[in-house]
């Protein structure tokens, strides 16, 4: 019995991975840094960016803000993957430490889920370069759950 619910909770997650690299190839920001799926787990994932002039800032290095963005996708890519299939995240809350500049070559963000409650999870990622060295570090709070289909619209 064991045996087979490993079976089915690998093939759950097999489902979940495939989706994800589904989504990432449709969504926006993804495709415009070049985000690249590299690894999917249950609450860890792993993404990958080729560095390219459009990623740097006017110093020659990558913008902190892709840096942030990069982190901001694995850790909700990792949350959603620690969920029920459907369940919807969100980012909360995020802090970055910058600790080396990129010039080149690619950055790998990999993002685990430290705790997960009934609506709230903790993301931890460490951003890494070629040569892996730690060139930044994230901790993340996203939602989890259902968002209110019935919300009323703003004024714009």
């Amino acid at each position: 019995m064991v045996r087979s619910q490993s079976l089915n909770s690998k093939s759950t997650e097999r489902l979940a991975a495939e989706e994800l690299r589904r989504r990432l190839q449709e969504n926006n920001t993804a495709k415009q840094f070049g985000f690249a799926l590299i690894v999917a787990e249950r609450g860890k994932v792993i993404l990958r960016m080729h560095v390219n002039k459009s990623h740097l800032q006017v110093h020659g290095v990558v913008h902190g803000g892709v840096l942030a963005a990069l982190a901001d996708t694995a850790g909700g890519l990792a949350t959603y993957m620690a969920c029920p299939r459907g369940t919807r995240v969100a980012t909360i809350e995020m802090k970055i430490n910058y600790l080396e500049a990129v010039e080149g070559g690619s950055v790998t963000a990999e993002a685990i889920v430290v705790r997960i409650g009934r609506h709230v999870a903790v993301v931890d990622c460490d951003i890494t370069d070629d040569a892996r060295r730690l060139v930044g570090k994230a901790l993340m709070t996203f939602f989890v759950g259902p968002f209110r289909r019935n919300r009323k619209k703003r004024p714009a």
